[in-house]
């Protein structure tokens, strides 16, 4: 997420990083989710708020917060890139706590669905690509809830610095 918050930087933004450990699913994403809600109490002030970005597993870790950890207080703008919010059959290929959670149908994201409707509460935008080889099927991106907007890149990983990603979030944020 570096290019991602240089070039938010670069468009005016006061941009916060947070890096979620660990990282790769060995702990439940409402493990993680817990971390933005600690790193939220330590830099903004009480009643403060603020937009979230988030890529892959963390727009699912993000989403998490917004649903159950009262996010949707404090967040005006909502932005997922390549987030599988439906699940992923990828997630079938490891067997840790956080895949478990990622996979289609699995009790985190029945429990996510069940309230979806409340992120009609922010600006909510969810930016995928058909050729996601990592969020399978790529339109598990898509929420009915979400601006959801294509992008044409070749990759998952490459979706945070994909120029037109890049300045498609800077516009979302805008609104």
């Amino acid at each position: 997420m570096a290019r991602m918050a240089a070039h938010l930087r670069a468009e005016g933004w006061t941009v916060h990083t947070i890096d979620l450990v660990p990282n790769w699913g060995q702990s439940g994403l409402d493990d993680l989710a817990a971390q933005i809600a600690a790193f939220v109490e330590r830099t903004f002030a009480a009643g403060e708020s603020f937009d979230i970005v988030g890529f892959s597993m963390g727009g699912l870790v993000s989403r998490y917060y917004l649903q159950r950890l009262g996010g949707l207080e404090r967040v005006r703008r909502f932005v997922t890139i390549s987030s599988p919010h439906r699940g992923s059959l990828l997630a079938w290929l490891i067997p840790n706590a956080g895949c478990r959670q990622m996979r289609p149908g699995s009790a985190f994201l029945r429990d996510l669905w069940h309230d979806v409707e409340r992120l009609r509460q922010v600006r909510f935008t969810s930016f995928w690509t058909p050729f996601d080889l990592t969020i399978v099927p790529a339109w598990s991106s898509v929420l009915p809830v979400a601006d959801c907007r294509r992008i044409w890149c070749i990759a998952h990983p490459l979706m945070v610095s994909e120029r037109r990603c890049l300045t498609s979030v800077a516009e979302a944020l805008r609104k």
